[in-house]
């Protein structure tokens, strides 16, 4: 599934949401990524005042990956389209060379 995040809003349910859908508590979790309760919900809190590699960390604990994604605009498909070299075509059964 994609959680698409733009707020630190959305980053803190979205937190929450899959720490609960995975069956974890606050505690359960700290302790797989080695930190106490307090740490996970000030994370959850707040998520905006924590460091990537630890929220990268929590993800990853939670079975998830970051991921950037950089929607292509139709005018930079069709550049990358037409700058892209000639793929040969393959042959198909029937076709002789």
């Amino acid at each position: 599934m994609h959680y698409p995040v733009d707020t630190p809003q959305q980053l803190r349910a979205v937190l929450r949401a899959l720490r609960r859908s995975r069956q974890l508590t606050q505690l359960q979790l700290g302790r797989r990524l080695g930190v106490n309760q307090k740490r996970i919900a000030r994370i959850e809190a707040a998520p905006q005042l924590t460091g990537f590699d630890q929220i990268a960390r929590l993800v990853a604990a939670l079975g998830g990956r970051l991921l950037i994604d950089v929607p292509v605009s139709a005018e930079t498909a069709e550049a990358q389209r037409q700058a892209a070299p000639p793929r040969a075509e393959e042959p198909r059964v029937g076709d002789t060379w």
